[in-house]
């Protein structure tokens, strides 16, 4: 039978994994170091498993203790978002919120969601800034980002912003006709294909594909290059070759008859947009709003 205080002693074992050093865990929950190193002992005596790996100059979490952050970690910080827009309902949001996202993700996610509650807080100020590459929202002062779930650090708060992802495969009829289609991703390097690049790196972007277990990615070669997604859909649209692209994006294009999606079979979902940003802690009744506002629901 766990003891009652048990709860609050996962919550300091997930505060000293999540910043990896005693001393800014201790001062973020406002105890000494000495008596957080007394609290995380006596945990692990109690469930009988060593949770964190110590050494003179780091801290890391054992393998059980990445499971019991796997297990409980999530619910901990729904539990503290919870608590946290309880506050903002003592003190009226305001202030600026700066998110770097794609401009498919502020299109489909934010720009939507964000509508009600600036409507409601218009003292809240929110600030979009189009960006595909890795940015270090830290180095960079936004207070959040949006990724899709896979590519997000592991040292960052991820919230679920968004549904499961697909990518399309796609191309006009024009562009199609007389050509074979491709079966396999290897096909496609017969293909003129729209590349994307990426800014963070200057290179471009590796087409990735997954079936049943197996993962292909193809550096494809093409005409055109891009940095935006809604110029490789036009290309797309007026015959300059096959697009790589989310789904939802296309999904109209390819009702209409205007697109015609190849390799569906290679293109597996895979985790959707995530909102992440490095801590929850001391957040501002703007931001605790703005995450709030952002959070994926299942209908």
């Amino acid at each position: 039978m766990p003891r009652r205080n048990d709860l609050s002693d996962i919550a300091a074992f997930l505060a000293v994994a999540r910043e990896r050093n005693f001393t800014r865990a201790a001062s973020q929950l406002g105890v000494t170091q000495s008596a957080l190193s007394h609290t995380i002992r006596g945990l692990e005596e109690r469930l009988g498993l060593r949770l964190l790996t110590r050494s003179t100059r780091s801290v890391a979490p054992t393998e059980a203790g990445e499971r019991l952050i796997e297990s409980v970690g999530l619910h901990f910080e729904e539990i503290e978002a919870g608590i946290a827009a309880l506050g903002s309902l003592r003190d009226r949001p305001s202030g600026t919120v700066r998110i770097t996202a794609s401009d498919h993700a502020i299109d489909s996610l934010l720009w939507p969601k964000l509508q009600p509650v600036l409507k409601q807080y218009p003292e809240i100020k929110v600030e979009l800034i189009v960006d595909y590459g890795f940015t270090d929202i830290v180095a960079e002062r936004y207070d959040a980002g949006v990724r899709y779930g896979e590519a997000i650090a592991k040292e960052m708060i991820a919230v679920r912003i968004g549904p499961d992802a697909e990518i399309g495969i796609v191309g006009s009829p024009d562009y199609l006709k007389g050509r074979d289609p491709p079966r396999h991703p290897q096909d496609l390097l017969a293909h003129n294909c729209i590349n994307m690049r990426m800014p963070t790196y200057g290179g471009l972007y590796a087409w990735e594909f997954d079936k049943a277990g197996q993962s292909v990615n193809v550096r494809v070669e093409g005409q055109l290059v891009f940095n935006g997604i809604q110029q490789i859909r036009q290309a797309a649209l007026d015959g300059f070759g096959l697009a790589y692209i989310p789904l939802d994006i296309v999904q109209p294009d390819i009702n209409a008859g205007r697109l015609v999606r190849v390799l569906s079979d290679w293109c597996e979902p895979f985790t959707g947009f995530h909102l992440y940003y490095p801590s929850r802690r001391q957040a501002s009744p703007a931001f605790v709003a703005v995450v709030d506002a952002l959070r994926h629901r299942v209908r």
